[in-house]
């Protein structure tokens, strides 16, 4: 009986060493994608622009919302570009699936193998410096084999890599030589190229890990045909802000244009000042779908993590801005009910003499009594006395006396008085005076003279001439004598009156308390 319960016991312990050792396998990392596997899954997008070919690999990282994408698709065949993007806002897709819609062709190809899609997202997350070399070397192979140049539907554009650290990463492609980039010819339409990896790669270098190639499904309509060309086109699908994606090739990573993002995405705007950030997984938006190994998960939930405090940080601060907006506005609103309130008041209304120490008396004492009364004191007496003073009395007053009084005093005494006297003095008295001496006395007495005086006793001629000459002689030297004195006195009389004049106007023409300028102006 000890046998079969030791033998029961070991075979016990047998099953639990085995579990653990499943349970220990299950919970092993699967190894990373190796480069044939990258350029397998690659291949079918490889050659789709940049802006493009961005938002393809952000959109598989959520494969369960690119199935329900496609379905939508399908069933709203006419719509694409923007106005499919917009129809899809109320989704509860991530905006990178949601802006696919435009674009019919690609979610045709993703919805035809789903496993497919899985890993190419898997790949993105976990190795996204290796799938942006594999995209890179895959461009350098088709462009040598002659089917990768700029023509109407897109511009191809070549240039030198950015050295490479000299890290050696064990299974990642060759780091590419040159950086091959592809935008639409035209930015507001956009051609999906189709095209079979083998015909436009040239002959495949992995053997056991062939190209994927999905033809577009007859379903869809789009009437591809394989033997046209190397790479189908389709029709150009016009597009303003449903194309926001755009890759780094110096980093190797994808970015986001802000202003085409908001523009579309109108329920999940980005808050930057920046053109371009940084694409970021959600892992809210896998809707369950597990991660392909543990330290990818891990990885993305902290960013994840850290994402959200950050969040919580600026959403913290909004609050409080929003906080101080709002009680700066309420203060700014009393201030204005305030200052409404005291417009709207009748001042007729207000008491003149309000009661003292109430706050409302001192302010009409101040608006109603106190400002009035200056302002009628300063406006209607002050201002009013000062001006009809200053115009009407001084300037009257001093005109008057200057104008009126002085000149035409100084103008009368010196034209009637002084300019009379002196012509009456000149010409009656001295000149009458000194024409009657020599006319009537003079004369008459050499007249009577000549009567009375017997002509016998008149001498002879020769003597009477020589007398006459004589006597002539000397009245004419006595008369000149008397003529200058007489004409000297006229002159002194006429300076003594002049200067006598002169002292008057002087007196006259100088008012009390100065004047000197105007009697100086007068006599001028």
């Amino acid at each position: 009986m000890e046998m079969p319960s030791i033998l029961r016991g070991i075979a016990a312990l047998f099953v639990a060493m085995l579990l653990l050792f499943a349970a220990q396998v299950r919970a092993a990392d699967p190894p990373k994608f190796t480069v044939e596997q990258l350029d397998q899954m690659l291949a079918p997008i490889a050659l789709f622009p940049d802006a493009l070919l961005a938002q393809v690999l952000m959109a598989t990282t959520y494969p369960k919302d690119v199935a329900e994408a496609v379905q939508w698709a399908l069933a709203n065949r006419s719509l694409k570009g923007d106005d499919a993007v917009k129809a899809v806002q109320d989704k509860p897709w991530d905006p990178s699936v949601q802006s696919l819609v435009a674009f019919p062709q690609v979610l045709a190809m993703l919805g035809e193998k789903p496993e497919w899609v899985n890993d190419l997202g898997d790949a993105f997350l976990g190795q996204p410096k290796e799938v942006m070399d594999s995209v890179q070397f895959l461009r350098a192979r088709a462009k040598d084999a002659g089917n990768l140049s700029s023509n109407e539907q897109q511009v191809v554009t070549v240039e030198a890599a950015p050295p490479r650290p000299q890290t050696i990463v064990a299974n990642a492609p060759p780091p590419p030589a040159q950086i091959i980039s592809i935008a639409p010819a035209t930015p507001q339409v956009v051609f999906v190229p189709i095209y079979n990896p083998v015909h436009v790669f040239g002959p495949w270098w992995h053997p056991l890990f062939p190209p994927f190639f999905f033809p577009p499904p007859p379903v869809w309509g789009f009437g591809w045909n394989p033997v046209a060309t190397a790479i189908w086109w389709g029709v150009g699908i016009g597009v303003t802000n449903a194309l926001w994606g755009g890759v780094n090739w110096g980093r190797r990573d994808v970015n986001i244009n802000v202003n085409r993002w908001n523009n579309i995405n109108v329920n999940n705007r980005i808050t930057s000042n920046d053109r371009n950030v940084n694409w970021n997984h959600n892992p809210g938006n896998r809707r369950g779908i597990p991660y392909r190994d543990a330290a990818t998960r891990d990885r993305l939930q902290q960013a994840r993590m850290g994402e959200r405090g950050g969040l919580q940080d600026h959403r913290g601060r909004e609050d409080q801005r929003a906080q101080a907006r709002s009680a700066l506005s309420d203060r700014i609103g009393a201030e204005n009910l305030e200052r409404n309130a005291l417009r709207d008041i009748d001042r007729s209304q207000i008491p003149q003499r309000p009661a003292a120490g109430s706050g409302a008396g001192a302010r009409d004492r101040a608006a109603g009594v106190d400002r009035g009364q200056v302002q009628d004191r300063a406006a209607g007496i002050d201002r009013n006395q000062v001006h009809n003073r200053a115009a009407k009395v001084d300037r009257s007053a001093v005109q008057d006396r200057a104008g009126n009084i002085d000149r035409s005093q100084l103008q009368n005494r010196a034209a009637n008085i002084d300019r009379s006297q002196a012509q009456d003095r000149a010409s009656n008295i001295d000149r009458s005076q000194l024409q009657n001496r020599a006319a009537n006395v003079d004369r008459s007495q050499a007249r009577d003279r000549a009567a009375n005086i017997d002509r016998g006793q008149v001498p002879s001629r020769n003597e009477s001439a020589a007398r006459t000459n004589r006597d002539n002689a000397l009245r004419g030297a006595n008369d000149g004598r008397q003529t200058r004195q007489q004409i000297d006195r006229g002159h002194a009389s006429q300076a003594a009156q002049r200067q006598a004049s002169g002292n008057r106007q002087g007196n006259i023409a100088r008012p009390a308390g100065g004047g000197g300028g105007a009697a100086q102006r007068l006599r001028n």
